[in-house]
């Protein structure tokens, strides 16, 4: 039977992953988009895309905007959401897009009787926005201390994925829902675009971090993210929460292996500073950041943070590839798409 599947935010990074996906697996894909449906060529050039996918504006405050996208779709996978850190207003900027945005995906699917799933793209965000060095996180956990004034973005994923799950308890529509909750994406992009884990990679390598933290992040390549909500559509057993993470890394290593695979011209932190004083020197100067930023680094630098999949290998079957070669090719992408300076 082939599946007629609504993408939205269609532009991003995973979406376009994900819709590449289906469009090989001769999927028809009903995308939708900020802008007028011509301004992304990169995905009506895609292979089959000319018959097999239409584009839709759609706004994600704006009530019954997705109404027309989603008709005679079986699934629904919801990724349209602002991911960035540092922002003027989190409130406006952050979380009513983030919550309005997935209610009204959701209010719209309850309208569509063809709807039978909906995969919405949530985050280790909601997961913890403070490791705890001492366990491995799971699905059961939840982030409970981001609010407005601390890490934002990790409130606003937090505050979204909690409204679904009310929505679904409340309103038991005619669908169910499968959350997956990436941890730091990377690999190549599809589109011009930089989102924020490959904008983290090229900091490091642009001399944006003034020495080696002691920080470390889960990884995830951004095609076995897109892997992950083709199998919570495919997989009729699949219920609740997904983390999707393959590894992590410490800031060194990530350091260490741009250096060895052929990125040493740039001007990548020489200065370890992941000791306790070096440590203690970070938590100080995080007080010179962009607002989120510090309160980034203040809440992760010198934790651990440990995610297990377990969950998502043995009920989806999802392999993982290794994020080493993953961060590789983003970081060849950052020079073919002109985000760093191509050097010897």
């Amino acid at each position: 039977m082939q599946h007629t599947v609504c993408v939205t935010g269609a532009s991003g990074y995973i979406a376009a992953h994900i819709i590449l996906k289906l469009l090989a697996a001769g999927c028809l894909v009903r995308g939708t988009v900020r802008k007028s449906p011509d301004a992304y060529p990169f995905l009506s050039n895609m292979p089959g895309a000319g018959t097999h996918l239409q584009l839709f504006t759609a706004d994600l405050l704006t009530e019954g905007s997705f109404n027309k996208a989603l008709q005679g779709c079986s699934t629904v996978m919801h990724t349209a959401s602002p991911y960035v850190i540092n922002v003027k207003n989190p409130q406006r900027d952050l979380v009513d897009p983030a919550i309005k945005g997935t209610l009204q995906v959701l209010a719209s699917a309850m309208k569509t009787p063809s709807v039978r799933r909906v995969v919405l793209t949530s985050s280790v965000a909601a997961i913890t926005d403070e490791p705890d060095s001492s366990r491995v996180l799971n699905e059961e956990d939840w982030n409970t201390r981001s609010s407005l004034k601390r890490n934002p973005y990790h409130f606003a994923k937090t505050m979204a994925e909690r409204a679904a799950w009310e929505f679904m308890e409340k309103e038991k529509p005619g669908f169910s829902l499968v959350c997956i909750n990436p941890s730091m994406v990377t690999g190549p992009s599809l589109g011009p675009g930089l989102n924020t884990t490959n904008g983290m990679i090229r900091d490091i390598m642009s001399g944006v971090y003034p020495g080696i933290m002691d920080l470390n992040w889960g990884f995830v390549d951004v095609r076995d993210t897109a892997e992950a909500h083709i199998l919570a559509m495919q997989t009729p057993e699949a219920s609740g929460r997904y983390i999707c993470s393959a590894k992590e890394l410490h800031m060194r290593d990530l350091v260490h292996l741009l250096r060895s695979s052929g990125f040493s011209s740039y001007p990548l932190p020489k200065l370890d500073l992941s000791g306790r004083a070096g440590t203690a020197v970070m938590r100080v100067l995080s007080w010179t950041q962009p607002k989120n930023t510090g309160t980034f680094i203040r809440t992760h630098i010198g934790r651990s943070v440990h995610y297990s999949n377990a969950k998502i290998q043995q009920e989806l079957g999802l392999t993982f590839k290794p994020v080493e070669e993953s961060i590789v090719e983003a970081a060849e992408d950052l020079i073919r798409h002109a985000h760093l300076p191509k050097k010897n």
